[in-house]
């Protein structure tokens, strides 16, 4: 199911199934990779990593769709998905994820938008009040006289 990849966009390469490469992959337009690859991949547009694919990369693209396996770090440019039969395993950076049912992600994922440098701090949603000391005092006034 592919629901967020236009149709426009045609696949530029294909490493079928049985593919093995090492090394550094630079690329442009929408790869494909059915096979096993082991390096580094930095692309402009997408990366299909198909069911049977093994990966063990670092990966710089703008957008992922992860079908097999992959290991390594990921930087996405704007959305990652995880379908079902897809598995991530290592650290994620990306301002969306998607993991379908079944899908799994094994490490951390940061989901902040580029635009904003530093998160805000969390900040306690409970707080302890002391009571006014006149209220305190007029409550013990209260007991004495009963």
């Amino acid at each position: 199911m592919k629901i967020w990849r236009s149709k426009e966009q045609a696949i530029a390469a294909f490493f079928d199934q049985g593919t093995n490469l090492t090394g550094e992959l630079q690329f442009s337009g929408v790869v494909r990779i059915d096979g096993n690859f082991h390096g580094s991949i930095k692309g402009g547009e997408s990366l299909i990593v198909g069911s049977n694919a093994i990966i063990h990369a670092d990966i710089q693209v703008r957008e992922i769709e992860i079908h097999g396996q992959v290991f390594g770090n990921i930087e996405v440019g704007t959305r990652a998905e995880i379908h079902s039969s897809g598995s991530f395993r290592g650290d994620m950076h990306t301002p969306m994820l998607v993991i379908h049912a079944g899908g799994v992600l094994d490490g951390h994922s940061r989901m902040i938008p580029e635009n904003i440098s530093q998160p805000t701090p969390f900040r306690e949603s409970t707080e302890v009040v002391d009571e006014d000391r006149e209220e305190k005092r007029r409550r013990e006034d209260k007991r004495s006289e009963q």
